[in-house]
This record gives structure tokens, sequence and C-alpha cells, in this order.
């Protein structure tokens, strides 16, 4: 059973407290966003023209 502690009773309970920071650059983002739009670009450029020439000669 739980018994409250006493008010003048001292706890040693270490508490550890963090403050998150996100750090954002948003050279960084620009630079990934246009990284993987070339890839999508690249991928899609691909899937044309394996449709249009390569399929068509089958």
């Amino acid at each position: 059973m739980y018994e409250p502690r006493e008010r003048n009773e001292v706890s040693n309970v270490d508490v550890e407290r963090r403050d998150i920071q996100q750090k954002s650059e948003p050279s960084m983002v620009a630079s990934t966003f246009i990284k993987y739009a070339a890839y999508i670009v690249l991928f899609f450029g691909f899937l044309y023209f394996l449709v249009k020439y390569v399929f068509p000669m089958f």
C-alpha cells in the first residue's frame, strides 16, 4: 500500500532535463529537395524511354 511521505522529508531524485533544439538549415533542405527531385525526374525519364522505345520492339 502507498504511504504518502511527510512534507519535510527530502527526496533524492535526480531529474534530467533536456533542451531539444531543432537545427534546420534552409540551404540543406533545398539541396536535398533538388537532389531527390532529380532522382524522380531521371526515374520517370527512364520509364518513359522503356515504354516509348524498348517495349514496342517486342
